[in-house]
């Protein structure tokens, strides 16, 4: 059961995430958040150094959300077929959908922490995830044995972030006709060769 300080917390976090994603950072006021969790104008900084660290903290809290829907989805799907490499990033697009303050940071719209996107705390657990999953297909022959799963799975989180960033800021109608072509440099990169056959003579 979570301390009556910890639910205090958690009532300022989700206010922020709610006031920052709809409204940013640069119209918010710690007052209007304090408002919006109905406790009163200083207590956040009792949890909280200044605004920034609270924007800060609400976006590392929503971003999680976004990136546990993700891990899930990896969890969740235990046969060892390669649609999860393309099915991952239409989860974290269904995902952003209803998690806002993420949503406004992959927009663009808070540009002064937008290079901070690769360093989300919660994005190590998504790089985790997929090298354990790419390392139960290589032990299963469905990934190639000369590849690092640690490597390829920093590099697909990293594409997969570029590509939600896309989705999000052009619409999903604009980067869908690619997503063959985004399975086929996985494929590319992660299947083990086909045998080829010997030449007739």
């Amino acid at each position: 059961m979570p301390t009556k300080g910890e639910q205090t917390r958690q009532a300022v976090l989700r206010a922020a995430i709610d006031r920052f994603g709809h409204d940013g950072f640069r119209a918010t006021s710690v007052a209007d958040i304090a408002r919006s969790a109905r406790v009163g104008a200083t207590v956040p900084y009792a949890y909280f150094a200044d605004k920034e660290t609270l924007f800060l903290a609400a976006v590392d809290e929503d971003a999680a959300g976004v990136i546990e829907e993700g891990v899930s989805h990896l969890l969740a799907n235990e046969h060892f077929s390669t649609d999860w490499r393309q099915t991952l990033i239409f989860t974290l697009v269904g995902a952003v959908d209803h998690h806002p303050l993420a949503r406004r940071m992959l927009a663009g719209l808070e540009p002064h922490i937008t290079e901070r996107v690769l360093a989300i705390p919660a994005l190590e657990e998504l790089r985790k995830a997929v090298t354990e999953r790419l390392r139960v297909e290589q032990a299963a022959g469905a990934v190639r044995t000369d590849v690092d799963p640690a490597t390829m799975a920093g590099g697909i989180v990293s594409i997969m972030l570029s590509l939600l960033m896309s989705v999000v800021q052009l619409g999903t109608g604009a980067v869908a006709p690619y997503t063959e072509e985004v399975g086929a440099v996985f494929a590319a990169a992660l299947d083990p060769p086909r045998p080829t056959r010997p030449r007739r003579r």
